[in-house]
């Protein structure tokens, strides 16, 4: 790869952007296109000047690192490194979920590594949008947050809030993630979707699908056995038989 990786430096220290800033101009593959002092700052630039890579830091004012991650949408997500002072909890979650860091003070041999992984990832918007996906579900240990899931329109990825997301739905061997406006194609199976939603508000309803139970208008029983689910896009689906306890538990909350 012979382009140059454009680079966002975000902190809210100026001395920690100043020095990060010079241990990435002695690399000529990198050029710095901008720098922020907060989140919302940066995910301005990362929306307008399209960065293939964003170095954040974890805290900052209004808008924290993690923040930022889950507020990232769209088809063009940058690579994503957290900078972070020594915080033994999230270290502990970054490297179970193989997420990449960098710890204050940057030392110059990790600060190669992340940016040839960097250059690794860039032209790989799916590999892209997991590993983004991936910190978004580290934060869950640290901090309150929301689950990202992975989609696909075309030939572009969006990472989306499982508060977004009506339903999850196989055809055959491809998974539908429902949204109100559209349908994405999952690069998870539902099997595995669903595991990792556990701790939210989606019920299986039948082999084929899962929804997300404050999306349902209504429920009508078709038989003593059978029922209809409507959700707010005014989709149906029908409950199995094996799943209508469940939606039996529901009517009881």
């Amino acid at each position: 790869m012979d382009r140059l990786i454009r680079t966002v430096i975000a902190d809210d220290e100026q001395i920690a952007r100043r020095v990060l800033r010079e241990e990435l101009e002695l690399l000529p593959e990198v050029t710095i296109v901008a720098e922020a002092e907060d989140g919302r700052q940066v995910l301005q630039q990362i929306v307008e000047l399209r960065p293939d890579l964003v170095f954040l830091d974890l805290q900052m004012p209004g808008m924290g690192g993690f923040e930022v991650v889950r507020s990232l949408s769209g088809p063009r997500l940058p690579v994503i490194v957290i900078v972070t002072a020594f915080h033994q909890h999230a270290i502990e979650a970054f490297e179970a979920g193989a997420i990449d860091y960098l710890l204050k003070p940057v030392s110059e041999a990790r600060l190669r590594r992340s940016i040839e992984r960097a250059k690794n990832l860039m032209g790989k918007p799916l590999e892209i949008a997991q590993d983004l996906a991936k910190i978004a579900s580290a934060a869950e240990s640290l901090y309150p947050a929301r689950r990202k899931l992975v989609g696909r329109a075309g030939r572009e990825y969006y990472l989306l809030d499982a508060d977004e997301v009506l339903a999850l739905q196989a055809e055959g061997e491809l998974v539908w993630i429902v949204t109100p406006k559209r349908r994405f194609m999952a690069s998870q199976t539902l099997r595995a979707l669903e595991s990792s939603l556990q701790s939210f508000s989606f019920q299986r309803v039948h082999r084929n699908a899962i929804v997300n139970i404050n999306h349902v208008r209504k429920i009508a029983a078709l038989t003593s056995h059978r029922w209809m689910l409507t959700l707010t896009n005014e989709q149906q689906f029908v409950v199995s038989k094996r799943q209508a306890h469940n939606i039996r538990r529901l009517l009881e909350r």
